[in-house]
């Protein structure tokens, strides 16, 4: 089994719109407002996608999965990696105490 580098945990997780925009989009040969048809989205939604603007939402996953091949859950974990290490660094749990089960 190949182990390959792990990420710094401060570098943020890439977005899947700019998976998209950086390497599957360009690879294509189809305009954007064909890909946002085929898609059966709008122009507007594939481009805010793009910009990073719009999150990889499960239905969006199954339209990426059905297009591109790649698994609806390889789409949804990239989306998950990438809002959780934003709220990592903006959601403040320190007033949080951890709660323990009775038993």
């Amino acid at each position: 089994m190949t182990e390959y580098p792990k990420r710094s945990p401060h570098r943020c997780p890439t977005h899947p719109g700019a998976l998209l925009r950086e390497i599957i989009v360009p690879a294509l040969s189809i305009s954007k407002t064909s890909l946002a048809k085929s898609l059966g989205i709008s122009r507007q939604t594939l481009y805010d996608l793009l910009a990073e603007r719009q999150p990889v939402t499960p239905a969006m996953a199954l339209r990426l999965q059905a297009a591109f091949g790649r698994s609806a859950l390889a789409w949804l974990n990239m989306q998950l990696a990438h809002d959780l290490w934003h709220a990592e660094r903006t959601v403040d749990v320190s007033q949080i105490t951890p709660l323990k089960q009775a038993s």
